[in-house]
């Protein structure tokens, strides 16, 4: 009993040093466009691989960056603790045997997703190690997440031939490039000090928030041509209304200076967008079954 309690209590640690809970970001889009590709539910098997996928990769991207600003963090007030959550060597362990199972995880799907693992799995991982060069590593932060519906769609359907898939991959960069930038609101006098690259650290802030802005409405431009193309109903063009509220309030949100003002900006309102897109679709797609 008492090796299950620390187990348990391990596993805890891991999931707050990667931040388990903001898979709920990413997750859902591949949800999204495995639904949307599939008409439906895809087979039991497909699901189960592309879930461990995304979360095998999600866990490698994440342990990653952990390392690559180990001491980074451990310097930065907002992110101090997490170095002190899994030794070192573990987070070196977990990401090569996370970035393995993700490799795996694609064969076991198709070939196609097997053949992108490698650029895919560059894609998440690069991310980390580019506020070193330049002020747009929220640009790479929402390629990287843009990569969870391409991948989604080519697990179901076997091809990326169809633009439906990169409209949903284009919305959701745009959504993860600007929700970055008012989350690295929060660093903007530490990055400074320490010489880290961020467009807030280099631009300021006021000019952050309104390129995020900027964004957030090439996001709801991305989401509803995704609605269009993949001919999608009145279940989703209503989810579609609440993330154009939501992503209004989280822009006025952001303007609050108050760090818990941007944590919820940051969280609570972008897993609304995420979940409630996801319902839309599945409520959709529920509601075109022919009835028995």
């Amino acid at each position: 009993m008492q090796n299950l309690k620390l187990a348990a209590a391990y596993i805890s640690k891991l999931a707050e040093f990667i931040k388990f809970s903001h898979t709920v970001f990413a997750l859902p889009f591949a949800l999204i466009a495995m639904v949307v590709a599939a008409g439906g539910m895809p087979s039991l098997r497909v699901f189960g691989w592309i879930l461990f996928c995304m979360v095998t990769a999600r866990t490698a991207a994440m342990s990653f960056n952990r390392l690559v600003d180990w001491e980074i963090d451990k310097e930065n007030p907002r992110t101090a603790r997490r170095h002190t959550l899994v030794r070192k060597s573990h987070a070196w362990i977990l990401l090569f045997i996370t970035a393995g199972l993700t490799v795996f995880g694609t064969w076991m799907l198709n070939r196609l997703c097997f053949i992108l693992s490698p650029l895919m799995l560059a894609l998440i991982l690069f991310y980390s190690v580019t506020k070193r060069f330049t002020a747009f590593p929220h640009f790479f932060l929402g390629l990287a997440l843009s990569a969870a519906p391409m991948g989604a769609w080519a697990a179901v359907a076997n091809n990326l031939g169809t633009p439906t898939p990169y409209f949903l991959a284009l919305a959701v960069l745009c959504w993860s490039f600007g929700f970055d930038l008012i989350y690295a609101t929060m660093d903007v006098e530490f990055d400074r000090r320490k010489g880290l690259f961020s467009f807030p650290a280099r631009y300021g802030i006021p000019a952050a928030l309104r390129l995020a802005q900027g964004l957030h409405v090439g996001a709801a431009a991305g989401f509803a041509l995704f609605g269009w193309s993949a001919q999608l109903g009145a279940f989703y063009w209503g989810a579609f209304a609440i993330v154009v509220v939501v992503l209004m309030l989280e822009q006025r949100m952001a303007r609050n200076p108050d760090t818990a003002s941007i944590n919820q900006a940051f969280f609570t309102a972008n897993a609304v967008v995420s979940m409630a897109l996801l319902l839309g679709v599945c409520l959709d797609i529920w509601a075109r079954r022919p009835s028995s």
